[in-house]
């Protein structure tokens, strides 16, 4: 099995992994077998080009006789299957994202329906992903997410709970709630946005310590997920919300409900409701029509909010979203320097920030010993995006996958060096 993209398809990888264990094959994720599984990402240009070169590169190792078969399945086989079957035919079959069970037939194996929660993790053995829903109902202009994904559909409180207790059994003690939108969770289902209600259940999963959200969306945030996050001290005090962009024409443009000053009003909320919370964003720069005003006013902001982490893009045209219809007028190294700029101000934020955790103890998870370290994160920090902290291997021992209080001797823009007290 080979995964591609985000977090949201490697979990979609464990549940074919978990079904196909199930049905008495040998699977293993991101190693050689004989027969391939590539589960592709089709979310703007640079990843549905690793996702096409990864293709090509299993069907040349097919021919070449190294392996047997090979299986597309995710997000680009969903969005361009014609193209692809004209394109590289040599593929044994293309699947959609919807198409679990007519996979798994072609590979020889049922789809068990009585298999809620079981998959099989790949990441470390002390955190796991949970998916709450799948598909998306936003209109966001630049997005082409509901044409892969389908409409919003929230996964029942029970099944999760149910999950998450097989999670925890496994010694899984953090969870990392993805959807394509969080906030949206329970509204098809309960006819209310039920998020915080999904949290109550959740902390009372014996063994689970932490649980971590990602990917909300700001128009309509439930404001009751923050009294949760500050009556239990089991969420951690971190969300991750993609703001995009900040300029209102912009905002308007990519048809996401909200302006510059309701989102600005949200994030001081955000801060009061939870004094120290950590808020995650990612932004857009070169979006159809973006002035040098309007990536000004981008600029200024980001300075004045002083995000604890943030990430940049650069805008990708993509087909058959309503952006489409724009002239991409910004040109590539205009957006570029953009994205650059964006991220020069946030790592001297970020340095800043740091520095003042200098001297202060954390509660941290070990995740993995890589080199002469041990890496491990504090509660404001989500695997593969975030700040790490590091730990001399040669000094401490640590163990991995537990927590340990860890006291903070250095800091850099984005690392943290320490030494467990």
């Amino acid at each position: 099995m080979v995964t591609l993209g985000c977090s949201k398809n490697l979990y979609d990888s464990e549940v074919i992994m978990g079904q196909l264990k199930a049905n008495g094959k040998d699977v293993a994720h991101e190693e050689e077998g004989n027969v391939v599984v590539i589960n592709t990402c089709g979310f703007i240009a640079n990843a549905k080009e690793e996702s096409v070169n990864t293709i090509l590169d299993y069907v040349q190792k097919k021919e070449a006789g190294e392996i047997d078969k090979v299986f597309v399945t995710g997000c680009l086989s969903e969005r361009y299957k014609p193209d692809l079957q004209k394109e590289i035919p040599n593929v044994d079959e293309y699947f959609g994202t919807s198409e679990l069970p007519n996979l798994l037939k072609a590979l020889g194996a049922d789809y068990k329906h009585e298999l809620i929660g079981e998959r099989l993790t790949t990441t470390p053995k002390n955190y796991a992903y949970l998916k709450i829903a799948e598909g998306c109902d936003r209109p966001c202009s630049f997005c082409a997410i509901p044409l892969m994904r389908g409409k919003h559909k929230s996964t029942p409180i029970e099944e999760l709970v149910i999950e998450a207790n097989k999670l925890a059994a496994k010694g899984v003690k953090e969870l990392i709630l993805i959807a394509q939108d969080l906030t949206y969770y329970g509204l098809d289902l309960y006819k209310k946005r039920n998020l915080a209600e999904l949290l109550k259940e959740l902390v009372k999963v014996e063994g689970i310590e932490w649980i971590r959200l990602h990917y909300a969306f700001p128009a309509g945030f439930p404001m009751d997920v923050l009294e949760v996050m500050n009556q239990e001290p089991k969420i951690c005090n971190y969300i991750d919300i993609p703001l995009q962009h900040i300029s209102d024409a912009i905002l308007k443009s990519m048809r996401r409900g909200t302006t510059q000053e309701k989102t600005t009003k949200l994030l001081k909320e955000f801060r009061e409701a939870v004094p120290g919370m950590t808020i995650r964003t990612t932004l857009i720069v070169g979006y159809p029509g973006e002035t040098e005003e309007d990536f000004q006013v981008l600029k200024q902001w980001v300075e004045d909010m002083r995000f604890e982490r943030l990430g940049c893009f650069t805008y990708s045209h993509e087909e058959n979203t309503h952006a489409y219809n724009l002239e991409d007028n910004v040109p590539e190294e205009v957006k570029q320097e953009r994205a650059n700029e964006i991220m020069e101000i946030q790592s001297q934020i970020s340095w800043e920030l740091n520095q003042q955790k200098v001297g202060q103890v954390f509660r941290c998870i070990i995740d993995r010993k890589e080199g002469n370290y041990f890496v491990g994160r504090t509660e404001f920090d989500s695997p593969d995006v975030d700040n790490e902290v590091l730990i001399d291997a040669a000094q401490h021992y640590v163990k991995q996958g537990e927590f340990v209080d860890i006291k903070i001797t250095e800091a850099a823009d984005f690392d943290l060096y320490g030494e467990p007290v």
